[in-house]
């Protein structure tokens, strides 16, 4: 290798490196305001009700997959945004009609789901071959 690439690979190293180094000593000092998914995962007793009732009739299998899903999506999130998609299950918002609620992201989901693979373990295995359902 010549010697003005070795050079030119030493400085970028130095950088890349000097770099790293102010952005972990910044990030340390420099207090954030971060939701985490868990946070955004509580919900109230009444919609947790709701969220229940919208979920009984499915098989403890389905629920499973209903929420590896929910995990591959959004972490759990009930506030999860991506461009068009929002929430848990990153449904186009168009789908929720302006209700953002945990009960009815779920009601949707099930719905979405039912129509489109006909059951979440369905949609667990699309999602695993595609990346998304």
């Amino acid at each position: 290798m010549s010697k003005f690439k070795i050079k030119i690979a030493s400085i970028l190293l130095m950088f890349g490196f000097t770099f790293g180094m102010v952005t972990d000593v910044t990030s340390s000092l420099v207090s954030s305001n971060v939701t985490t998914a868990q946070a955004s995962t509580k919900v109230s007793a009444s919609q947790k009700k709701k969220i229940a009732k919208i979920n009984a009739g499915l098989s403890k299998k389905q629920k499973k997959a209903k929420n590896w899903i929910a995990y591959h999506e959004s972490r759990y999130n009930y506030r999860a945004r991506n461009g068009h998609c929002y929430g848990r299950y990153q449904l186009l918002k168009s789908y929720l009609h302006g209700d953002y609620s945990p009960a009815n992201q779920e009601k949707t989901a099930n719905k979405y789901v039912k129509g489109r693979y006909g059951s979440w373990t369905k949609a667990k295995s699309f999602w695993q071959h595609h990346h998304w359902y």
